[in-house]
């Protein structure tokens, strides 16, 4: 049966509502949730897992809550998603401040003994944007049922740009750095506390994400306690070192730029600039926020002292071999970086040479080491990327070519086998893929990008307008291959799409899974050795 056309446009439009809303017990408040017959699927949304961060707790860390408030008849309406956290690009009425919440899709005969495999799903977009109400599990369920392997699917907000992540030396000094980090294990910690009465099990909770969500959820697999949190995890295009990891103070125009939109709080001293910003109202707030990230990249993770996410640069505190034992999937796209490479500009040798620079100073990365990149990634068509393009440019400038497979590689390639190399060395299971479907909708300059995997993950080709066989037969392959894995912690459990054999990826084998729905096999990790090889030699240098 063919699931990739059956995505919901909205929960809240196809739901029934009425007696037979599904309803949960925690504490004593009864969550009524939303029923959706035609799937037999139940969704409950919007469910605080923390207090709201506004007045006193805006830029401070979350506050657990670990059961919502309820009405007067005991009642908490969870019929519909949360809304967005504070962001540029939607309108007043879609964000909120209010907005760390949790989302639960499960099968409608679930019960608090059923004891399902949950897939815990935190989103990307840059540390900026978007929202958990982007990401509708209901293929993934439905998937997952017909094979006789269900699952829970549960997704959540969390703080974004400066709300969620805070720069500068105050926010240093103040120890909220990373909010938006300690906002995912608040809603681990929710899951821990609360998903069995949904059915689920707090045992098999897989930990996964795309982008900054797979960033943050790395960054969590250095550290002992994520076993208290999940079992396994799944790591889409994003690994601890893919954002570069400065101290606070480098992003400081960057919260300069918060606090001057911010209108009460702009001639204020900067001992007393947190005390303004949480007196200040919600509209101030937002309007600071819009201005704040305009420009890409503005927000992320920075290094935060040794209690924190990141005591010292990933590269470090991997070398030091901190991966938990814990299995995990990660992959990544071909042509990764071609989404972060502008296309108008007149890339000459000189322009890159520059932009590594810009990007990685401070310090200014020595001259040898610029030379050494541009020695390795040469400013010919038929070696940048899209890969495997030959000599088309697409109209734009050759160097464009050149420019975004150094993007490619530095942040993504090297990331990735980095981090599955490190696992391999201490025997963790681990699977890794490359993603190599050309989505008809997606730019033929920007060839496999970043982020166009999303819709095969969640079987919706629908929203890049795909309905080539191939590409609903490579997504239906997806998520059985991550709903065996999140599962049995075992890609192979050869039930639903016939599917090729995914080996794990070991020191002394270190194969990949090719995903495209034309040429689905196992293919070695040893592309673009040299330079790859040469890049992680120097991850200091770049800030991973």
């Amino acid at each position: 049966m063919r699931y990739s056309c059956l995505l919901l446009s909205s929960i809240a439009v196809l739901a029934d509502f009425g007696l037979s809303s599904p309803e949960i017990n925690l504490g004593k408040t009864k969550i009524i949730g939303v029923s959706i017959p035609s799937l037999s699927q139940d969704f409950f949304g919007g469910i605080p897992y923390a207090e709201a961060p506004v007045g006193p707790l805006r830029l401070a860390p979350p506050v657990f809550k670990p059961i919502p408030d309820s009405d007067s008849a005991g009642l908490f309406n969870a019929t519909s998603f949360g809304k967005a956290c504070f962001q540029g690009g939607l309108v007043a009425d879609e964000v909120s401040e209010d907005c760390l919440s949790i989302n639960v899709f499960r099968p409608s005969d679930t019960s608090s003994r059923s004891r399902l495999p949950v897939l815990l799903w935190t989103h990307g977009s840059g540390f900026a944007t978007s929202s958990s109400a982007m990401f509708n599990a209901s293929v993934i369920i439905a998937q997952s049922m017909a094979r006789g392997t269900p699952i829970l699917f549960v997704s959540i907000n969390y703080r974004l740009g400066p709300l969620g992540w805070p720069q500068g030396s105050v926010a240093d000094a103040e120890g909220i750095l990373n909010l938006g980090l300690m906002d995912q294990v608040a809603g681990l910690q929710w899951v821990q506390r609360n998903i069995e009465a949904f059915g689920g099990d707090k045992t098999k909770v897989t930990i996964g994400g795309p982008s900054a969500g797979a960033i943050m959820s790395t960054a969590l697999f250095m550290h002992p306690y994520v076993v208290t949190l999940g079992r396994a995890g799944i790591f889409e295009s994003g690994f601890p070192g893919t954002s570069s990891v400065f101290n606070a103070t480098h992003r400081q125009s960057s919260w300069d730029t918060f606090v001057a939109g911010v209108t009460s709080c702009q001639d204020v001293t900067a001992d007393s600039v947190i005390e303004c910003l949480r007196s200040a109202n919600a509209s101030e707030i937002l309007q600071g926020v819009i201005e704040s990230t305009s420009v890409a990249q503005a927000f992320g993770p920075a290094l935060d002292g040794p209690d924190g996410f990141f005591p010292d640069l990933p590269s470090q505190m991997l070398a030091n071999g901190p991966i938990v034992d814990l299995p995990f999937i990660a992959g990544q796209n071909k042509d990764e970086g071609t989404n972060f490479v502008n296309p108008t500009l007149n890339y000459t040798t000189t322009l890159v040479g520059l932009g590594l620079q810009e990007q990685f100073a401070p310090p200014t990365l020595p001259q040898t080491t610029v030379n050494e990149l541009l020695d390795l990634y040469p400013d010919v068509p038929a070696l940048g990327c899209p890969f495997e393009t030959g000599n088309e440019t697409f109209g734009l400038s050759p160097g464009y070519k050149e420019a975004a497979a150094l993007a490619t590689d530095i942040d993504f390639s090297s990331q990735r086998r980095f981090w599955m190399e490190t696992a391999a060395k201490v025997d963790i299971t681990a699977y890794g893929y490359y993603f190599i479907q050309q989505t008809s909708s997606t730019a033929p300059q920007l060839g496999v990008t970043h982020g166009d995997q999303v819709p095969y993950t969640f079987g919706n080709l629908i929203s890049v307008n795909e309905s080539d066989a191939a590409a609903i037969f490579l997504s239906e392959v997806m998520i059985d291959y991550f709903v065996s894995f999140v599962n049995s912690l075992y890609p192979n459990d050869g039930l639903g799409v016939s599917r090729p054999q995914w080996p794990s990826y070991k020191s002394d084998g270190q194969f990949l899974m090719q995903l495209n729905g034309t040429n689905l096999t196992t293919l070695p990790d040893d592309f673009r050795k040299d330079g790859i090889s040469y890049i992680t030699s120097q991850m200091s240098a770049f800030h991973q």
